[in-house]
């Protein structure tokens, strides 16, 4: 698990770096409106990359790779393309509100740039991470690995980068036509719209994808307006704190990882019976402790490359994994009431449980993240001109 936890890491960091640049692109100044997108897209992808990777392990475990996989591969590629627009839409027209209330000032063309850029960046990055993971988990079954281990972090890592990437390179795309015609957005926009109910249709007639196509709304459209307000928070932090941008993606990403796979193992030990107390505590455990040499070895790989505008100095350090420590906690302990009660409750929690987890993650990193910021700023330990 540690190695895929590391490339997964590394995915991330990647993913900090190339928003540590874009920052500074025209279409993320002008367009501020376009930070509150980055959490809940990146979110809304982890969140069902993430999903569709514990529903596709659990699947593994029961032997419906072998005897039905073109059937989960139609089927859960229609229903995470159903979900990823839709969804990606509903986090444009929050972005769009949330910018508006406090500004009073509405832009149309602003609201038509981030409602394109999420619809098309969001089926995009569905259907390409949605072939990957399938790829992920049907080698690791032909190889012996537990694709509990390893898949969640995988998504989550790709979803991250590829997310982000194709976000900052279409609403700049975008961008170059404010003001000049709508047509191009409103025609993403529709085309987006009409593949929703088509998709849908073709996973509600798949024996695999139904519960989850019923389930999995509330779940992912929650998580949209948690990881929303931690967008809102993340464009404050960033206007003040310059820094903050490299370091947020990793802190964010790798909670979600490790809660990820706590949600994954539980879920794959109650739909197969499995004892869960010794086997779950271990894991849970481990997973913490790996927290500190895996954001060690992000963080200062950030440093070496001088990314981002903060010195890693031994305060920075102390109060930062502080941070990173106390949300892996806290995500863990509420992972493992979640799942379980979802599982009393009569709801399946592969379909369920990772989209809060990951959404809280985000969150819960994002505020973390802003309050250390603002302890490290208010005691002097600041630079802000290192990476310009």
């Amino acid at each position: 698990m540690f190695v895929s936890f590391l490339l997964a890491g590394f995915g991330m960091v990647a993913a900090s770096l190339l928003l540590d640049v874009v920052q500074h692109w025209q279409v993320f100044e002008q367009v501020s409106e376009v930070y509150i997108l980055v959490p809940a897209l990146l979110g809304l992808k982890g969140n069902l990359e993430m999903t569709l990777a514990s529903r596709l392990s659990t699947h593994s475990h029961l032997g419906h790779l072998e005897t039905s996989l073109k059937a989960l591969i139609v089927g859960n590629l229609c229903l995470i393309q159903c979900q990823a627009i839709l969804v990606g839409f509903l986090a444009a027209m929050a972005a769009v509100v949330m910018g508006w209330i406090p500004k009073g000032d509405f832009d149309i063309h602003h609201a038509m740039l981030l409602c394109a850029s999420s619809v098309l960046t969001a089926s995009f990055a569905s259907f390409g991470l949605g072939l990957i993971m399938i790829g992920v988990i049907v080698v690791s079954r032909k190889i012996n690995i537990n694709p509990d281990n390893i898949a969640t972090p995988i998504a989550a890592s790709l979803g991250d980068l590829t997310t982000l990437a194709l976000l900052s390179w279409i609403a700049s795309l975008l961008y170059r036509t404010i003001g000049t015609s709508v047509v191009l957005p409103s025609m993403i926009i529709i085309s987006g719209l009409i593949l929703v109910p088509l998709c849908g249709y073709i996973a509600f007639n798949n024996q695999f994808t139904r519960q989850a196509l019923d389930e999995g709304w509330v779940p992912v459209v929650s998580a949209m307006v948690i990881s929303s307000a931690g967008g809102l928070i993340l464009d404050y932090t960033v206007s003040n704190y310059k820094g903050i941008a490299v370091f947020q993606l990793v802190i964010n990403g790798i909670g979600g990882n490790m809660v990820a796979v706590h949600a994954s193992r539980l879920s794959t030990l109650l739909h197969t019976g499995q004892p869960a107390g010794a086997v779950l505590g271990n894991t849970t455990r481990l997973l913490l402790v790996m927290v500190v040499p895996g954001q060690l070895i992000f963080i200062y790989t950030i440093g070496y490359l001088k990314a981002g505008h903060t010195s890693l100095t031994p305060i920075f350090i102390l109060i930062y994994m502080t941070a990173a420590m106390l949300q892996v906690f806290l995500l863990l302990c509420i992972s493992h009431y979640l799942v379980v009660g979802m599982w009393r409750l009569g709801l399946d929690p592969d379909n369920s449980a990772i989209p809060y987890l990951t959404a809280l993650g985000d969150l819960l990193g994002t505020a973390l993240l802003g309050i250390a910021f603002h302890i490290l700023y208010a005691i002097g330990d600041k630079d802000s001109d290192l990476g310009d």
